[in-house]
């Protein structure tokens, strides 16, 4: 019996270390950091010169300097740093409105079969519903202000956070929970000890989800209804034909994609040391 403990202790050891070594995909090693660098400089080069030789339209694909000239000026005149800031600050707001019901809601589904066998269906009509369709009725009900935006922003978060968390709960095995039940575990102890854990990696992957899908409807709903945000930045572009400037918020809109997914890869890393990605 020791010498199973032991064999279990090296193989946990082995399966933790290997989760933090190089070979992991949320570990990104210098040589493949060093192939995407070329790979960005050798696309931006190339970009760079069809324009410049006119084998592309500069007007439609400014050259990558040009862009960065413009964005270097729209940073020193403030405009870039005010929109991003409005935008992130929608995002903030939308990610709490909704991103918490959604995951407090799914941890409640998921541990009750009737009352999601009661409630799904209406989740099930209104997921599919294009969340920016229902701007215009949001619009009438809260008026034209800030909430709107919001309030459609928090339907990005509402349905990724509701559904993994959800689903993160349902895949728990029920051995854990019996386990915990002979124990004499208390309510609290089953949900930090077995189903907070257990579903962490599903709530997670719903987090990077709710970022993304939160993003891109602020930015939709900036460019139908308001006048700030990198949204109404990218329509205003459009509108002036200042197409370097649309480049400019299209390059912050994709850092903050990035952004989000390291984030978030380290937080797993941290959070859920036990799971192996493949």
């Amino acid at each position: 019996m020791a010498h199973l403990e032991s064999n279990r202790s090296g193989s946990a050891r082995r399966f933790t270390g290997r989760f933090l070594t190089e070979d992991s995909p949320l570990h990104l090693p210098g040589s493949d950091a060093w192939l995407v660098g070329i790979i960005v400089v050798v696309l931006l080069g190339a970009w760079e010169g069809a324009a410049r030789a006119g084998l592309i339209s500069a007007l439609f694909f400014p050259p990558p300097s040009v862009i960065a000239a413009s964005a270097t000026a729209l940073v020193r005149d403030g405009t870039l740093p005010m929109n991003m800031a409005v935008t992130l600050e929608r995002l903030l707001f939308g990610m709490l409105l909704g991103g918490i019901p959604g995951l407090l809601l799914g941890q409640l589904l998921g541990r009750s079969p009737r009352l999601r066998a009661v409630i799904n269906p209406f989740f099930a009509a209104a997921h599919p519903i294009p969340k920016i369709a229902i701007l215009p009725l949001i619009m009438i009900i809260f008026g034209i202000g800030e909430a709107p935006k919001v309030i459609v922003a928090a339907t990005g978060a509402f349905f990724p956070m509701l559904i993994n968390t959800m689903t993160g709960v349902q895949q728990i095995n029920p051995i854990h929970f019996e386990v915990a039940q002979n124990y004499g575990a208390s309510r609290w102890k089953v949900f930090t000890r077995v189903i907070l854990p257990g579903s962490l990696p599903f709530m997670l992957a719903g987090l990077l989800l709710a970022l993304n899908v939160t993003l891109l409807l602020t930015i939709a709903v900036e460019m139908v209804s308001s006048q700030t945000g990198l949204g109404a930045m990218i329509w205003l572009a459009w509108e002036t034909m200042h197409v370097e400037d649309l480049y400019s918020a299209l390059a912050v809109i994709t850092l903050f994609g990035i952004g989000f997914n390291f984030a978030l890869q380290h937080l797993r890393k941290r959070l859920v040391p036990w799971e192996v990605a493949t």
